[in-house]
């Protein structure tokens, strides 16, 4: 009998230390399996300096393209008597609220350029854009500007108002070439009467939607600036 209670004793033992050993492994597996999936995507820190570049020309390059296609485009919420927001400005605030003036203008120009291969080269949007880019750049060295919605919201605001009146300008001294040869000049009290419309709509449509394009932008090259720091 003795025997019997040692044998079954052992026996309980040996399977009670089974058990213990397959919980064991099971729980050591559920404890790799997260550590394998935070594996798969490294920090920013740990890339490349070459790729980091790459996705970052990759994403300027999709964003600006995104804009690009947006400006024609008229979707519920996003017209006010006709007009759109506009996308290449919101861009342009964006990249130039942290860099340097100079930065700013040369994107302005560039995404000007970009907007006038859509639509017409005279008058240029170089020249708005790029004025827009040079201000904000400006600005950025001013301590009452703040990353958030109001502050963002209102240099799109005023940068809008900017670059339409720089726009209605370059109309009101720029001429029409008629088809017998002769230079039309435009009434600049009609030009100025419709784009005070066209400044104000352009402007509160902005604004509004500038944080779409902003928050994403700004939070991925803070992300990358963080990574070349480290």
């Amino acid at each position: 009998m003795k025997m019997l209670a040692i044998w079954g004793n052992k026996r309980t033992k040996s399977k009670s230390q089974s058990l213990q050993r397959k919980s064991e492994h099971k729980s050591q597996s559920r404890k790799s399996q997260p550590q394998k999936a935070k594996s798969q995507f490294k920090p920013i820190a740990s890339w490349q300096p070459r790729t980091r570049a790459i996705v970052d020309y990759l994403i300027m390059f999709s964003s600006v393209m995104l804009c690009l296609m947006m400006l024609p485009t008229r979707l519920p919420g996003m017209e006010l008597l006709g007009i759109g927001p506009n996308w290449l400005l919101i861009w342009v605030v964006a990249w130039s609220v942290k860099r340097s003036p100079w930065q700013g203008a040369i994107a302005g120009v560039i995404l000007g350029l970009l907007q006038d291969a859509m639509t017409s080269s005279n008058p240029t949007h170089a020249l708005s854009l790029g004025l827009v880019g040079l201000v904000t750049g400006l600005l950025q060295k001013q301590r009452f500007i703040q990353e958030d919605f109001i502050s963002i919201a209102l240099i799109v605001f005023v940068m809008a108002g900017i670059s339409e009146t720089l726009f209605a300008l370059q109309l009101v001294l720029s001429s029409i070439q008629l088809a017998d040869g002769t230079q039309y000049y435009r009434v600049a009290a009609d030009v100025w009467m419709y784009f005070q419309k066209v400044a104000l709509a352009s402007a509160i449509l902005s604004s509004l939607w500038a944080p779409v394009v902003y928050f994403p932008l700004n939070r991925w090259w803070q992300k990358l600036k963080l990574a070349e720091q480290a």
